[in-house]
């Protein structure tokens, strides 16, 4: 690659990172922003030139960003931007971007330490919830490490299963952000998609529930003696991972064309073709945070036809985020 394909590279790099820069702070001397930037200042002003000159697409001058180069010109060598306040919006990740993230996060995440895991773990939850389940469960990272460690749970558990023991578990919880301390009676362990399950009763929730390997950050058999569960039986994975429970809620959405992975990934009771390339689709919920969250994903691609109730609580939550671009 030639000397001036780089350069134009690293001046783009620099362009994104100035502006976020220079808007959170009202003013800074050009040496300063040199300095931060590890440039010369007459890079920094060639930079500045570029910007003056940069804008939204169809926008004409006036309504540019909006820099005092007359202050620079006259030798006061402080830099004010303005006008530039649509740049403060998040920018979105492509599916390549947030797949290159997500395998990066979790090749990083095998060489954690116990302490670092955790944070790994809140940064993928929120690239993966942000991506949507279609992309982040076509990302999958096998390291030999990765599968030494799922083993070595595996075997662990499998063992407290054969010894009738209960298993301490600290478990990371992507919907809470949050790793938890929990003691389950372990039942079953088996696969499905890619990844290892536990399946055990857990005594925090007072109910079965299904652990993904991977998010156990350690496991401690305890001496006591698992109880026994005469009502309950091991999950039939085979039927999928999401099973509806009898008191979870009949929801019916009308997905887009962009939406239709839903009911691909999602167990549906029914799913009919609205004659504009999208889908009407009625799945059983039990956790409503979930669906809203599952909503704000899909934006503008999807909505609830009922509950109503649930539609309008899905409007405000978007309300609510929208205030934040305020």
């Amino acid at each position: 690659m030639s000397s001036a394909n780089t350069g134009a590279r690293d001046q783009m790099r620099r362009l994104l990172a100035l502006v976020p820069y220079l808007q959170s702070r009202e003013a800074v001397s050009v040496k300063q922003v040199a300095a931060d930037f590890g440039v010369s200042e007459s890079r920094i002003r060639s930079d500045l030139k570029v910007l003056w000159f940069c804008g939204l697409p169809g926008l004409g001058m006036g309504e540019l960003i909006d820099i005092n180069m007359e202050a620079l010109d006259e030798g006061e060598e402080v830099v004010k931007l303005s006008n530039a306040e649509y740049l403060t919006r998040p920018l979105r990740l492509d599916s390549t971007e947030a797949s290159a993230l997500m395998v990066a996060l979790r090749t990083l995440r095998e060489g954690s330490s116990d302490d670092e895991r955790p944070i790994v773990d809140r940064v993928l939850a929120k690239i993966e919830a942000a991506a949507g389940e279609s992309i982040a469960s076509q990302v999958e990272v096998l390291l030999p490490r990765t599968a030494a460690r799922i083993n070595g749970l595996k075997t662990t558990l499998e063992h407290a299963m054969r010894e009738g023991r209960q298993v301490r578990l600290v478990y990371y919880v992507p919907t809470r952000d949050e790793a938890t301390d929990r003691v389950v009676d372990p039942l079953a362990v088996g696969s499905q998609d890619g990844f290892e399950y536990l399946d055990a009763w857990c005594h925090q929730a007072e109910d079965q529930r299904l652990f993904r390997i991977d998010r156990i950050s350690s496991v401690e058999i305890l001496d006591t003696p698992a109880e026994d569960h005469p009502d309950v039986r091991p999950r039939d994975l085979s039927d999928g991972i999401f099973q509806a429970a009898a008191d979870d809620v009949l929801v019916t959405l009308a997905l887009g064309p962009g939406a239709r992975w839903v009911a691909e990934y999602y167990p549906m009771e029914s799913a009919e073709e609205d004659g504009r390339g999208g889908l009407s689709v009625s799945l059983r919920v039990g956790d409503q945070a979930w669906l809203t969250r599952l909503m704000l994903r899909l934006g503008n691609r999807a909505t609830i036809v009922s509950p109503a109730a649930w539609a309008e609580d899905v409007r405000q939550a978007a309300h609510r985020a929208l205030t934040n671009y305020a």
